[in-house]
């Protein structure tokens, strides 16, 4: 927990960026009926009924401290889109940077191995040269600052019913387009020696 507190205190340092991962399941639900728009004195009005679409994934990307990110939809989660999420990250998202500092849940998917599942030795090795992994804890999955950018976008992208992967991927452009341009970053304020009192319960040694 506190290799990734001590993380978020460091000062921001463009060669050395640290992005946070996560990912989000997404059902594909459509309308049967069309929806009615909001008129004056009436709310809108959307019918119960609905059809299913099948599933969907988003991976998120944040760098915190630039206030930037980056969504990706794909079909699956597999170590195969992971492998091309970490591709990405290093030739496209931040081909000058010395090494990627990648905060990650500790998923089965989420692991070096993936990328030599994935692409030839020399390729995945390439790759991981220049990506610095740093595990969230089991039931910390909070300690990763996707998780506020995933809650933002579910809030903005989500609240409407969502029929197809084209629709969803507009939205999800359409926000991160908006909040890209506003550079907002995250402000995180709890600190390793914050956790030592408030979680004091998860060290085996108490703090004299």
């Amino acid at each position: 927990m506190e290799d990734g507190l001590d993380l978020y205190e460091e000062e921001y340092d463009p060669q050395y960026p640290t992005v946070c991962f996560d990912e989000k399941p997404i059902a594909l639900v459509a309308d049967v009926a069309p929806s009615q728009a909001v008129i004056p004195g009436v709310p809108a009005r959307t019918d119960y009924e609905y059809q299913r679409n099948g599933t969907c994934n988003a991976f998120f990307f944040v760098e915190p401290q630039a206030g930037w990110r980056h969504v990706q939809v794909t079909r699956q989660r597999t170590k195969r889109e992971y492998a091309h999420c970490m591709q990405w990250l290093v030739d496209e998202a931040y081909p000058d940077a010395e090494y990627i500092r990648v905060v990650q849940d500790n998923l089965s998917t989420h692991t070096p191995a993936a990328l030599y599942e994935t692409f030839a030795p020399s390729e995945a090795r390439r790759i991981l040269r220049r990506l610095e992994f740093h595990c969230t804890p089991k039931h910390g999955s909070w300690l990763n600052m996707a998780e506020i950018e995933i809650g933002i976008f579910s809030r903005g992208c989500l609240s409407r019913r969502v029929g197809d992967e084209t629709t969803l991927l507009r939205r999800f452009q359409a926000l991160e387009a908006e909040r890209n341009a506003q550079h907002l970053p995250i402000t995180w304020c709890f600190t390793s020696q914050d956790a030592r009192i408030k979680l004091s319960r998860l060290y085996p040694i108490k703090q004299t």
